[in-house]
C-alpha cells in the first residue's frame, strides 16, 4: 500500500535530505564563500543516507516495524546533524571564521518533523490492523 500518507511524507523527508542541502548553502566561510554540503564529505554523506533510509522505509511498505525503526535511526541520523550544525554555529564567533549562517542548517529540523509525522501514521495503520484482528 504505497498510496499511504506515510509514503508521502518519506517522499518529501528525502526530498528534504537527497537535494536541498545540495543548493541551499549551510554558512559563509571567513572568504565570504557559500559553504555546501558536497564540500564537506562527511556531511554529505549524511544527508544522503538520511535520503537512502527514507527511500528504503518507503519502499518496505509491507514490515510497518521495519518501516518505524528504519524511521527512528533517520531521525537519530538527523539529530546527530543538527547537533553537528548547531555546535558550528556557536563554537564559531560571528566574523571570524563564518560570517553568516545558512538556511540549510534547518533542513535536518524540517527532515524530523516530516519523519515523525511518518512514524504517526506508520503507528496509526499498526492499531488499525491489530484492531481488526482482535475483532476476528
Amino acid at each position: 500500500m504505497i498510496q499511504r500518507i506515510q509514503t508521502v511524507y518519506l517522499l518529501v523527508a528525502a526530498i528534504l535530505a537527497g537535494v536541498l542541502p545540495f543548493w541551499v548553502h549551510l554558512w559563509t566561510d571567513g572568504g565570504g564563500e557559500a559553504v555546501y554540503a558536497r564540500q564537506e564529505i562527511w556531511v554529505s554523506a549524511a544527508f544522503y543516507s538520511s535520503a537512502l533510509l527514507a527511500l528504503i522505509a518507503m519502499l518496505s511498505f509491507k514490515n510497518r516495524k521495519q518501516q518505524f525503526v528504519l524511521n527512528r535511526f533517520n531521525i537519530l541520523l538527523n539529530l546527530f546533524l543538527l547537533g553537528f550544525f548547531v555546535y558550528r554555529s556557536l563554537s564559531i564567533s560571528g566574523e571570524a571564521e563564518a560570517s553568516e549562517k545558512g538556511i540549510g542548517m534547518l533542513i535536518p529540523i524540517f527532515s524530523i518533523v516530516f519523519l515523525v509525522l511518518a512514524n504517526k501514521a506508520i503507528k496509526r495503520d499498526e492499531d488499525l490492523v491489530k484492531s481488526v484482528d482482535r475483532l476476528r
